[in-house]
């Protein structure tokens, strides 16, 4: 059939599943037509039929039958073209670029993703930081709105792939500078409370909450520096990663982070010229590279968090603090994985046991 399509496996795609290559190539093309497709013999790898579960190799060719068009397709939502200015502004945040990865330090007051009332964002704006084929770079995780620093952007779907289970899996590093109300009495500290949806918010906040719905949430926090009794610039490395987590745990512990209204209320805001903006800046992350290096990058305050250390007669030189290793055995999802492990220890050494004593 002249129809008929064929393509090549690109080498971001190799050792993945067959659906899944569908999935980021022709996602016009559903799960239940893939099955038929390769039920019926028309789905084919280097000419041999092929299932949604197999896996595909870089080079190989994929033929896929010609295209099913719904009785009434609905228009692809068309993405508005950047203007020049947008172009260079998202190209003047980049603090970091390889052929894997793009790191942004992202300004407070401009949300990741859009929403319902959200029009301006960073995601409408990655056509800027597109490459040579014109694929645009895909967020991997998020920043709340307010939020200033480090942001990491994947430029292909098998960086994405391995960025994301870095995240999910707790081996990234994440550090963020805050300047809180008040000094914490224990100058390096772990705050370990649950998290959950406060009712009534529609999901839009977080509360503590320690009964069964709670979700574990841990953090842990270093103080830079104080003034007087006034407020600190503390660390704060979350080690699980919950919603408006930093901000509600140092809500809890009776430290909101300045300008943040929403968890510290009136509390949360400095007398004199201290910014009302948000206080909370992603300074550091560090990550495992899929090219086997790894990422370690820094991001510059925004002007008003810079403009509040200076006077306060904090010295931003003596912020990085050195990043000593958190046993992820210490979390509350580290110690669940290690019981796991042990038990599949057990059950292995039990198995071999058992063998043994079918041998004698």
């Amino acid at each position: 059939m002249s129809d008929v399509r064929a393509f090549t496996v690109a080498p971001d795609d190799d050792g993945i599943r067959l659906d899944r290559w569908f999935k980021r190539h022709l996602p016009e093309a559903s799960f239940n037509i893939v099955s038929r497709w390769a039920r019926t013999g028309q789905l084919r790898v280097d000419g041999r039929r092929a299932a949604p579960g197999d896996r595909i190799e870089a080079g190989q060719t994929i033929r896929v039958p010609p295209a099913e068009r719904p009785a009434d397709p609905r228009p692809k939502a068309q993405r508005r073209p950047l203007s020049a200015d947008e172009v260079a502004f998202v190209n003047e945040i980049v603090i970091h670029r390889d052929p894997q990865a793009i790191v942004v330090n992202k300004p407070p007051g401009l949300a990741t993703q859009g929403g319902t009332k959200t029009k301006q964002h960073l995601d409408g704006l990655l056509d800027g930081l597109a490459n040579d084929r014109g694929e645009r770079p895909k967020l991997v995780h998020r920043l709340d709105k307010d939020t200033s620093g480090v942001l990491l952007l994947a430029r292909t779907a098998r960086a994405a792939a391995f960025f994301s289970k870095a995240f999910s899996g707790r081996t990234a590093r994440k550090v963020y500078w805050a300047l809180v109300v008040g000094v914490p009495e224990v100058r390096d500290g772990y705050i370990d409370l649950p998290l959950a949806k406060q009712p009534g918010t529609g999901g839009e906040k977080m509360h503590v909450d320690e009964s069964e719905h709670g979700l574990p949430a841990r953090t842990r926090y270093r103080v830079i520096d104080r003034a007087g009794n006034r407020a600190a610039w503390v660390e704060l490395q979350p080690l699980t990663g919950r919603t408006h987590q930093l901000r509600v745990h140092m809500a809890a512990i009776g430290h909101p982070i300045v300008g943040d209204g929403k968890y510290g209320g009136q509390e949360a805001f400095l007398t004199g010229a201290i910014s009302r903006k948000l206080h909370l800046h992603a300074r550091r992350l560090r990550i495992d590279h899929p090219g086997g290096d790894r990422i370690d990058v820094s991001a510059d305050l925004p002007e008003h968090f810079q403009t509040t250390l200076a006077g306060l007669g904090f010295d931003p030189a003596e912020g990085d603090l050195p990043l000593d290793e958190v046993k992820f055995g210490e979390t509350a999802e580290g110690k669940r994985r290690a019981a796991t492990a042990a038990a599949k220890a057990r059950r292995k050494e039990r198995k071999g046991e058992r063998r043994n004593r079918g041998r004698g």
